[in-house]
């Protein structure tokens, strides 16, 4: 047997004459650059956030599967499913082109259907655009969600889907442009403002959340309200939530959702600056949601003389839209403020909606709509950190010039998706038809429209309708 010291030699000998051979060839490789590395983080950022606000799909299902009744579940569970899958394909052919093409005049993209062009110039590093297209297609699944509630338990699922690719093809998109592209007439990203209003959402308040809060107000105008709903004294009569434990689990994934919808519209993370901003939004969406359940509890325990789950629930939702427009731009106390304000809004708001006859069953115009224009508005009062235009709130010395431009936003966005989403309703309620007939929502849309039902084993209680019921909003039912 050899000794160690010649096993020694040998072995040295062999590394020497491979490291000869050798030495050069590794010398010459050269690692990522800094900028591949930035662009390969900032890739994953994006990605994982994208991935975040995916997941809250599911909440948005359980959510408004839990606050509806059970002889709809299945129908309920069907739209969140497939409002996603066709707003996908929408936004893949014409949404993003829309969204993000050559601009026409500030108003709408002409360029980049078929998501062509895919790839960044040959040597270029940054993100790339398939990773940007998947970040900005789970918004638009989430603006076309939000209406699954304020239309739940009477709509037909074919005019559903209908109204789900129009949004997400055109109404949503043109949107989109207008604010976020880098082109659009109300923020071109010039922070001079010149040819632009300089107004500014960082996240989607009014871009995702108003957007998707008006559709839901005109559709539920239109459809109607739910048989029984309301008594002939005018008053709401309730339609109890058939799951509360499917709602709270709902919001919970949907805060979780939140941190990759705000955060993730950084866009980016590789630098110091970035990081610290998306620590920032992190931290400001996290207090508004906590301040906004807050203020729902204290405004409904008050009202109800005990404390509402339901109530509480919508308030997280509510500080959650409405720090979404600012978060970036805010400090934690603005934050705050913003949030526990939303609270009693979204209560109230209820009671507003319910005056005016008009039938959410979830609550998603209180929440998407009103909390989303409080939002959005709040930016031009509380922001502290410049924004877009380089200006700061009206509380923060920056003056009325932003405020103003919050307004201008809002009321282009409104007018603009109320006038479509209306003419798209109409069309669909005198053609294929927007509501199911009375004998099919008294006895459930799950056995009617998909011939399966989420609870086989329990049997749903009978309903009755007074006769000739009239669903505010909407046409005469035949007498039940």
């Amino acid at each position: 047997m050899l000794g160690r010291s010649k096993l020694g030699v040998i072995f040295g000998g062999a590394s020497l004459l491979l490291l000869a051979t050798t030495g050069s060839a590794f010398a010459q490789e050269e690692g990522p650059s800094t900028a591949e590395l930035a662009a390969a983080l900032d890739t994953f950022f994006l990605l994982a956030a994208a991935f975040l606000v995916f997941f809250m799909q599911g909440g948005f299902a359980m959510l408004t599967a839990g606050l509806t009744r059970s002889k709809n579940t299945v129908n309920v569970l069907m739209k969140n499913l497939l409002d996603f899958c066709f707003a996908s394909i929408a936004f893949w052919a014409i949404g993003w082109g829309v969204a993000y093409g050559t601009s026409a005049g500030g108003f709408l993209g002409t360029d980049q259907f078929f998501l062509v062009p895919s790839t960044a110039p040959e040597g270029e590093f940054g993100v790339p655009v398939m990773a940007s297209w998947l970040f900005q297609v789970v918004f638009a699944g989430t603006a076309a969600t939000i209406v699954a509630g304020a239309m739940a338990e009477r709509t037909k699922f074919p005019a559903y889907l209908i109204y789900s690719v129009v949004l997400s093809l055109l109404i949503y998109p043109v949107v989109v442009h207008w604010i976020w592209s880098g082109a659009g007439w109300l923020n071109d990203y010039d922070a001079t403002t010149t040819g632009d209003w300089g107004f500014t959402d960082f996240a989607g308040s009014t871009v995702v959340h108003s957007v998707g809060g008006w559709a839901s107000l005109m559709g539920a105008m239109i459809l109607g309200s739910r048989i029984g709903k309301y008594g002939p004294d005018g008053k709401a009569r309730p339609m109890a939530a058939h799951n509360m434990t499917f709602a709270a689990l709902g919001v919970f994934i949907l805060w979780l959702g939140w941190f990759g919808f705000n955060p993730g519209s950084q866009l980016a993370i590789s630098s110091q600056s970035n990081a610290e901003a998306v620590s920032l939004v992190a931290v400001t969406t996290n207090l508004a949601a906590a301040a906004g359940a807050l203020g729902a509890l204290f405004t409904s325990w008050f009202k109800l003389g005990k404390p509402s789950l339901a109530q509480t629930l919508n308030g997280v939702l509510a500080g959650l839209v409405a720090i979404t427009a600012g978060c970036a731009y805010m400090g934690p106390l603005q934050a705050i403020i913003v949030g526990f304000l939303a609270g009693p809004l979204v209560v109230y708001a209820a009671d507003w909606l319910d005056a005016l006859k008009i039938d959410d069953p979830v609550g998603a115009v209180p929440v998407h709509l009103v909390c989303g224009i409080w939002g959005t508005l709040a930016v031009g009062l509380f922001a502290t950190l410049p924004g877009n235009t380089g200006t700061t709130g009206l509380f923060a010395g920056g003056g009325a010039t932003l405020l103003i431009a919050q307004i201008v936003g809002v009321l282009a966005v409104g007018i603009w998706t109320a006038l479509t989403c209306g003419i798209m309703f109409y069309a669909i309620k005198y053609t294929v038809g927007l509501r199911v007939s009375a004998e099919e929502e008294l006895a459930g849309l799950d056995g009617f429209e998909h011939g399966e039902v989420a609870y086989p084993d329990i049997a749903p209680a009978p309903e009755a309708a007074p006769a000739a019921t009239r669903p505010v909003g909407g046409t005469v039912t035949q007498s039940v």
